[in-house]
């Protein structure tokens, strides 16, 4: 299938270098315009997606080629730009920076080559003038396709912007797109993008009215949308209507051509899987409050897609389940910081026990992976009980704990630490891109599944896993591997038929 979609990627030399705010106000300038805007971040982060969300009011996805490769990249970029009239991406990190930190993989370059999307690239003007030229020519010249199509410059005064302009746009040929003042009453603290309560969104709000109002004067916003509307057209594999199905094959016989050849025969195999529906409405539970938030909505959407109805409920809040549940979905987030509140609800606390023990299935990840065990330390250094399912406990750690992305391949008969015949009614759940973020450790992390580092010798065991449950601290994106949400979900069938509906 071949689409249009006006598009730019947002991307800088390194973290710190002011990318997310501009990002967040650009955003803020095109709602406040009118313009029907999707944004989108690079790699597995859940933060921003939220805070886009939550605060701007913009439609916000994930966009990570380790998670997805090159033909679904492409696919929820197009799928999830359907309604919109520009779609804005984040990068991460540096520019060129990506998996292991010695690759270009799942980098902002490597999606802006897999999507073909124009960047703009975010330049740290502190202290620098001339050299800002240097700077910028070796980004342009590193990768001859770096697609790097202007410049905008932050922290820069008034004053010196014209002359820095006209010096980069002469030497490089490249056009610069404005500069970013240093505003000291706009900046958004990094709690924030964090951990937003609904009585600081109106704080929040008025500084990114303020930015954006910064911003329409000081950056060429429509040369912006100039350049969003020249991006190429987007070819991307249809999956919704498997007797329209398309996938892009590629042409030649260079290392990409084969690879994504390669790839695409592997999502001609599991396009039956993408698309598989129960023929029942399954009524899921999603643990969705302060101590548990961290979502990819692809995954919520696929989910919905295969039948699922997903009932929000508060383990913090709520005294009892939802009824007539077939699934329970304990996400990420942070139970470290509402542990007494947890621990206080014990009516929810035994519900979800018992539940799990009478056989409902239970995908718990990171934070819901914590809640399980039978008790959990506290950011204030304090033990408070949890659920219990898990045997153990979970502590914090002095850093992080297992950082990155990993891929996950189910052991062979090992389950729940004993032998056991599948997991979710799977003897093979095949391979799972993942990645583990959390300041915690658990003496129980399981040993359902192996755990290896790409580009690294580090590997481990980890994840408990039944025919009902997976629980661990990684975290998955179903579109890497859509087997995990279709195997849940038949389960959930399996528990919905012997509650007799």
């Amino acid at each position: 299938m071949k689409k249009r979609i006006p598009r730019i990627l947002l991307a800088a030399g390194a973290s710190g270098s002011g990318k997310t705010l501009l990002t967040c106000g650009l955003l803020q300038v095109l709602v406040n315009r009118g313009i029907k805007t999707v944004s989108f971040k690079c790699g597995p982060d859940y933060i921003d997606p939220m805070f886009h969300t939550q605060v701007i009011g913009t439609k916000s996805r994930n966009l990570d080629t380790f998670f997805t490769g090159e033909e679904i990249t492409r696919y929820l970029l197009a799928k999830n730009s359907a309604d919109c009239e520009i779609a804005v991406m984040e990068g991460v990190m540096g520019f060129y920076d990506g998996v292991a930190g010695t690759t270009t993989l799942a980098s902002a370059y490597d999606l802006a080559r897999v999507t073909d999307t124009p960047v703009i690239l975010i330049v740290n003007s502190k202290g620098m003038s001339v050299s800002l030229a240097a700077y910028i020519k070796g980004f342009l010249e590193y990768k001859k396709d770096s697609r790097i199509k202007g410049v905008i410059f932050n922290q820069m005064s008034p004053m010196l912007y014209p002359r820095m302009k006209k010096l980069v746009e002469e030497e490089l040929g490249i056009k610069v797109l404005g500069y970013v003042p240093r505003v000291e009453d706009c900046v958004i603290e990094s709690r924030h993008l964090g951990l937003i309560l609904p009585e600081e969104i109106p704080e929040l709000k008025g500084r990114l009215l303020k930015l954006a109002e910064v911003l329409e004067n000081s950056l060429e916003i429509e040369e912006i949308l100039k350049l969003a509307n020249e991006a190429p057209v987007l070819e991307y594999p249809l999956l919704e209507k498997t007797d329209e199905r398309s996938l892009c094959q590629p042409s030649g016989t260079s290392a990409i051509a084969e690879k994504v050849k390669r790839e695409v025969d592997v999502l001609t195999e599991m396009s039956q899987v993408y698309t598989w529906k129960s023929p029942k409405k399954l009524r899921i539970g999603l643990a969705k409050d302060e101590a548990f938030c961290f979502f990819y909505e692809d995954n919520l959407d696929l989910l919905r897609s295969m039948g699922a109805e997903l009932v929000a409920f508060s383990p913090v809040h709520d005294g009892h389940l939802p009824e007539n549940l077939d699934g329970l979905l304990l996400y990420g987030g942070y139970p470290e910081l509402n542990g007494k509140a947890l621990e206080e609800n014990l009516s929810m606390r035994q519900e979800i026990a018992a539940a799990i023990k009478d056989g409902m299935p239970c995908l718990a990840e990171c934070g819901g992976f914590m809640y399980l065990h039978e008790s959990m330390e506290g950011m204030d250094g304090k033990f408070y009980e949890m659920a219990g399912v898990i045997p153990g406990k979970v502590w914090r750690t002095p850093r992080l704990t297992r950082f990155g992305y990993i891929t996950l391949k189910q052991n062979q008969g090992i389950s729940h630490g004993k032998q056991e015949t599948a997991i979710l009614g799977e003897s093979d759940l095949g391979v799972s891109p993942a990645h583990e973020f959390h300041y915690f450790d658990s003496e129980n992390c399981g040993k359902a599944f192996h755990a290896a580092k790409p580009e690294s010798m580090r590997n481990w065991e980890c994840i408990h896993g039944t025919e009902t449950m997976l629980a661990g601290f990684p975290h998955l994106y179903y579109y890497g591997n859509p087997k995990v949400a279709e195997a849940f979900l038949k389960e959930c069938m399996k528990y919905h038929s012997r509650r007799g509906e």
